[in-house]
C-alpha cells in the first residue's frame, strides 16, 4: 500500500530571498544533519538572465538501520536523487527527491516547495509531501516502513530548526536582507554569481533596507495575516496556537481529511477543531473517522444543530427544574459544567417535556460548550478543545432509575457520543450514593471506552481531601453547595408539578413537532418501493430546486411529469404552485398501471448517486402539470435472459431493512421571476448536467484513501 504525507504550511517570518541562503548552506554536507553523508552535483543549468537555478544532487545518506539488515541488503549507505528548480523572478524553490539505492524494490518521492506568504510577501512558506510504497525488501516491509516512518518524523521536526539554524547564523555575520532579483541587477554576459556572494552587502546597507522591509510588511503590520484564520492551508504555528501539539503523521491526517472536504462537501466546512476531535476519537484512522465525522455532518445539517443556539428556546419548565449550568472554569482553563442530578426530578422533566425537548437542550449546552471552549482558547492564549463537568449524585435514589428516564438519558449519551467526540475533558462524579452502580452499569455499555477513562468517582465525602476537587478546580470556584464559598447559580431543581404534564399524546405530538421542526425531510426507498414527491406546476418556467443527502445505500434520481396526478393532490397553493407531500415515510405515487411515456414521461436523465453523497440542483419546468421527483433503489447490473421474469417485478415483493436506503431531502419552488432576483442564470439550468456540477462526493466511498501513517527517508535532504 501506497503511503502518503502531506505537511503543515511552515512559516518563516523572513522575506524568501534570506532562506534561500540559509538554505544553500546546507550543500554539500550539514553538520546538523548525521545522516546526511555528502552530495555530489549531477548536472546544472542557469538561465542567461539568472533567473532561473535548476541543479541536480546525488546525495549520500548513512540511515539509522540495524546493522543487520545492511549486512542483507549489502548496503552502507542509501543514494537520493534531488533536484532544486529555484525561479527568482517568481520567487519559488520547488525540490524533486527520489530514491537511486532499491528503487525496485521501494519508490520513494517527495516534493517540497518554497513560496511567498500571500498575505505577507516578506514572510516564506514551506510545504511538503511524500509517499512511500515498498513492494518488496527481503521479507523486512514492515521494519523498512517503521525505520522509514522513524526517520521521517524525526526531520519534519529538525527541518525547521536548520533554516533558522543558518538564518540566525546570517544575522550574526550582519547580513539581514537579500535584494530581489531583478534582469537590470546583473549583466547577462556574466555568469550568475553564487547565492552566497549576493549576501555580501555592508552592515549598513544591510540595517538600511531592512528598515524599509518593516514598513512594507513587518509582523503587527496590517500586512500580518489574523492569527488562527487559516484559508486552504494549515500554518504550523497555527496548529500549536489553536490546536495543541500533534506529531506530524497527525498533522498530515488532519490536513489531508480537511482537503478532502474541501473538494467533495458542498455544505459548510467544520472547523480544524472539531475535524480533529473526530480524528482523535477514532485515534486518527483517516477511513473510521472519515465516516463517522460525514454522517455527524448529515446530522447536522438536518436538523439545523449549527443555529440551535440561535434558534432554540428552553421551556420554563427547563429553565426551572433542570438543575445544570456553567460554572467558571477549571484549572486547565476548561469551561466548567455543573450537573446537580440528584437533586433533578427526571421523571417530571420527561412526563412535562417529552425525550426530544431534553434532547435539544442537552444538545444546546453542547454547542455552548464548544463557543466557549472557542472563547477561552482565546483568553488563555493555549488550545482549549474540551470542558469539564462536575456531577453532583447527592438525592440520587431508584426514583432516578425510572425507565422511561433512564431509556431518554441512554438515548442522549447516543447523540452525544456520536456527534461531540472528545468534547468532555473530564468528568467528576462527586457523592456517588449506594445505588449508583446499579445506574452505572445501565449507562456504562453506551459510553466509548476512550470517554469512560476520564471519568472521576468519588463517594461521600472523600472529593474534599487531598485528590480530590481542589486538584482539578480552584478553591475560589467550588460551588457553595459543595463546601465552597463561590456561589453557584445553577437551579436547586424540585419535584416538577404533575400539572406540568402532559398526556403521551401530547407529548408524541410535540416529539413529532421537533424532529419535522426543520426545512429537511426523510424518506425510506425499499428495493422496489421508491420514495416520490408530488410537485403541481401551474405556471411554466417555474423552476423546481432540491438538496438532498444520500444517508444510507444507494440510489436513482428521477424526475417524472405527468399532466394529471398521479392521486388526487391536497388543496396546498403556494401561488403559483403547491407541493403536496402525502405523509410516511415511503410515498409512491406512481401507478404500476401507469406507462412510462403514455401516462408519464421522464424530463431528466437519471442520476446514481452513492451512500454519503451530497447533491443539489434545479430543473426549469416547460410545461404546466404534476412532477415527480423519484429517488428509486440502485440495483446493480446483472445478467439477465428474457425467459427470466422481470427483477423489478420480484424485487417488489422485498421489502425488508436490509436493502433499505435512506434519504434527507428539501425542495423548493420558485418563479422564473424570482429564480432570476436570486442571481440564477435559468439559461444554463434545466439539465441533469448542471445537476451533475453540484454533485459532490460526500462519500466515504468517493475515493480512495491511504492509511494515516507516513513515512518518507530523503525528508532531511529536501528540507
Amino acid at each position: 500500500m501506497v503511503q502518503k504525507y502531506q505537511s503543515p504550511v511552515r512559516v518563516y517570518k523572513h522575506p524568501f530571498e534570506l532562506v534561500m541562503a540559509a538554505y544553500e548552506r546546507r550543500f554539500p554536507t550539514c553538520p546538523l544533519i548525521p545522516m546526511f553523508v555528502d552530495s555530489d552535483t549531477v548536472s546544472e543549468f542557469k538561465s542567461e538572465d539568472g533567473a532561473v537555478h535548476v541543479i541536480e544532487r546525488r546525495c549520500k545518506l548513512d540511515v539509522d538501520a540495524p546493522r543487520l539488515l545492511k549486512r542483507i541488503a549489502g548496503v552502507d549507505y542509501v543514494y537520493f536523487i534531488q533536484k532544486n528548480s529555484l525561479n527568482r523572478r517568481e520567487r519559488t524553490l520547488q525540490i524533486e527527491a527520489r530514491n537511486e539505492t532499491f528503487s525496485s524494490r521501494v519508490i520513494i518521492n517527495e516534493f517540497c516547495c518554497y513560496t511567498v506568504h500571500p498575505e505577507n510577501e516578506d514572510w516564506t512558506c514551506f510545504e511538503q509531501s511524500a509517499s512511500l510504497d515498498i513492494k518488496s525488501f527481503f521479507g523486512f516491509e514492515s521494519t523498512v516502513e517503521k525505520i522509514a516512518m522513524k526517520q521521517y518524523a524525526g526531520s519534519i521536526k529538525k527541518g525547521k530548526e536548520i533554516i533558522e539554524y543558518y538564518l540566525k547564523e546570517l544575522e550574526d555575520e550582519g547580513v539581514a536582507f537579500i535584494p530581489r532579483w531583478s534582469p537590470a541587477v546583473a549583466p547577462p554576459a556574466q555568469p550568475e554569481r553564487p547565492v552566497s556572494a549576493a549576501i555580501s552587502i555592508p552592515a549598513a546597507c544591510a540595517k538600511e533596507s531592512h528598515g524599509s522591509k518593516e514598513a512594507l510588511g513587518a509582523p503587527g503590520s496590517p500586512a500580518e495575516p489574523l492569527a488562527g484564520t487559516p484559508d486552504d492551508k494549515l500554518d504550523a504555528d497555527y496548529i500549536k496556537r489553536y490546536l495543541g501539539d500533534l506529531m506530524p503523521l497527525q498533522e498530515s491526517c488532519l490536513i489531508r481529511l480537511r482537503q478532502w472536504l474541501q473538494e467533495t462537501h458542498k455544505g459548510k466546512i467544520p472547523k480544524d477543531e472539531h475535524i480533529l476531535r473526530f480524528l482523535r476519537s477514532r485515534d486518527f484512522n483517516m477511513d473510521k473517522a472519515r465516516e463517522s465525522l460525514c454522517q455527524s455532518l448529515t446530522w447536522r445539517k438536518q436538523h439545523q444543530v449549527d443555529y440551535l443556539l440561535e434558534t432554540w428556546s428552553s421551556p420554563q419548565v427547563l429553565q426551572d427544574y433542570y438543575t445544570g449550568g456553567w460554572h467558571h472554569h477549571d484549572k486547565d482553563g476548561r469551561p466548567l459544567y455543573v450537573l446537580r442530578l440528584g437533586q433533578m426530578d427526571t421523571k417530571g422533566l420527561v412526563r412535562a417535556l417529552g425525550e426530544e425537548s431534553l434532547l435539544r437542550h442537552v444538545l444546546s449546552i453542547n454547542e455552548e460548550g464548544l463557543r466557549r471552549c472557542e472563547e477561552n482558547t482565546k483568553v488563555f492564549g493555549r488550545p482549549i478543545s474540551s470542558w469539564t463537568c462536575l456531577v453532583d449524585l447527592e438525592g440520587l435514589n431508584m426514583r432516578h432509575l425510572w425507565r422511561p428516564g433512564v431509556k431518554a438519558l441512554l438515548r442522549i449519551i447516543e447523540v452525544v457520543e456520536a456527534n461531540y467526540p472528545e468534547t468532555l475533558g473530564l468528568l467528576l462524579i462527586l457523592r456517588a450514593p449506594r445505588v449508583f452502580p446499579v445506574l452505572w452499569t445501565l449507562v456504562s455499555p453506551f459510553i466509548n471506552e476512550n470517554t469512560r477513562k476520564k471519568f472521576l468517582i468519588y463517594a461521600g465525602n472523600d472529593y474534599q481531601g487531598p485528590g480530590g476537587l481542589v486538584d482539578y478546580i480552584d478553591k475560589e470556584v467550588i460551588p457553595d453547595f459543595l463546601g465552597g464559598e463561590c456561589v453557584c447559580e445553577v437551579p436547586e431543581g424540585g419535584v416538577v408539578p404533575k400539572a406540568l404534564y402532559r398526556t403521551a399524546e401530547e407529548l408524541e405530538t410535540e416529539d413529532i413537532r421537533l424532529w419535522t421542526d426543520t426545512i429537511y425531510h426523510s424518506g425510506s426507498v425499499f428495493k422496489g418501493s421508491p420514495h416520490e414527491l408530488l410537485i403541481e406546476i401551474i405556471d411554466a418556467s417555474s423552476v423546481i430546486t432540491w438538496d438532498f443527502d444520500v444517508c444510507k445505500g444507494d440510489i436513482v434520481f428521477n424526475i417524472f411529469h405527468s399532466k394529471r396526478a398521479p392521486q388526487p393532490p391536497k388543496k396546498d397553493t403556494l401561488g403559483a404552485h403547491s407541493i403536496t407531500s402525502p405523509g410516511g415515510n415511503n410515498v409512491q405515487l406512481i401507478d404500476k398501471s401507469w406507462q412510462l411515456g403514455l401516462d408519464y414521461s421522464m424530463v431528466e436523465s437519471p442520476l446514481i448517486c452513492k451512500e454519503g453523497e451530497s447533491v443539489q440542483g434545479s430543473h426549469v419546468t416547460r410545461w404546466p402539470g404534476f412532477y415527480i421527483l423519484q429517488w428509486k433503489f440502485h440495483n446493480m447490473p446483472a445478467c439477465a435472459t428474457t425467459s427470466l421474469p422481470r427483477v423489478d417485478d420480484v424485487l417488489a415483493t422485498l421489502q425488508v431493512s436490509s436493502h433499505k436506503c435512506k434519504v434527507m431531502y428539501y425542495t423548493e419552488v420558485l418563479g422564473s421571476e424570482d429564480f432570476r432576483n436570486a442571481c440564477y442564470d435559468v439559461e444554463s439550468l434545466g439539465s441533469m448536467t448542471s445537476l451533475e456540477s453540484s454533485h459532490s462526493g460526500f462519500s466515504q466511498l468517493s475515493a480512495a484513501t491511504t492509511s494515516s501513517s507516513q513515512s518518507h527517508c530523503s525528508s532531511m535532504i529536501s528540507r
